[in-house]
């Protein structure tokens, strides 16, 4: 069974240890929820996740191998959603989520992701007119439009309705069905209640420990 793990991570920013002694282990058709208070380091694992930070200490591996030895590899196998909406303001709803489906080489399923976050009737909808609901919901529908084994997910529910939000969660039960992880962080409910939880507290360091 594949499986995309963390060993022994430390991250240091901004003149703070943010966490150490980290692991994780996420096998294929699982999921892993981020917990803790602000500050503990759920937006940045994620990104380390990504390879958008490098930890200054550990292992980050997809099926043993480090992902930082093919970076390319890397991030042609996942999705990473933040907290900022990439929405482009003068591209339509359908030219915003070929864009970023455009940067892999599946081919794009742009109805089928319009579909499943029911924004089909946005489709010619500059960027500029769209809610803070809106824009959410486009931001999560290029994960659908082009296939990626992991989902990074971070606080994906912000500006969601009640009926957005149940899309998420089957989109998420469909992804580990068909082998795909999910890793987010989030307090709200996504479908996700027989998951890893992965509480970044228990990592921080005492001021005398670090």
């Amino acid at each position: 069974m594949v499986l995309f793990s963390g060993d022994n991570l430390r991250c240091f920013r901004g003149e703070r240890t943010v966490f150490a002694n980290l692991s994780f282990c996420c096998p294929g058709g699982g999921a892993l929820l981020l917990r803790g208070p602000n500050g503990t380091g759920k937006s940045t694992l994620l990104r380390l996740m990504a390879g958008l930070l490098k930890a200054e200490n550990g292992t980050i591996a997809w099926d043993g191998a480090d992902i930082a030895d093919e970076p390319e590899d890397h991030n042609g196998r996942l999705h990473y959603v933040g907290h900022a909406d990439a929405v482009k303001p003068v591209l339509t709803v359908t030219e915003n989520i070929s864009f970023w489906a455009a940067l892999r080489p599946q081919q794009a399923q742009i109805s089928d992701a319009l579909a499943a976050f029911g924004i089909d009737y946005l489709a010619d909808v500059p960027g500029r007119f769209l809610s803070a609901g809106q824009k959410r919901r486009v931001t999560l529908a290029r994960i659908i439009a082009s296939p990626a084994r992991i989902w990074l997910l971070d606080e994906p529910t912000t500006a969601l309705d009640a009926g957005a939000i149940v899309d998420l969660q089957r989109e998420i039960a469909r992804h580990r069905a068909n082998g795909g992880m999910v890793i987010a962080s989030t307090h709200a409910e996504i479908g996700l209640a027989d998951a890893e939880i992965l509480n970044l507290d228990a990592f921080q360091l005492t001021e005398q420990a670090a």
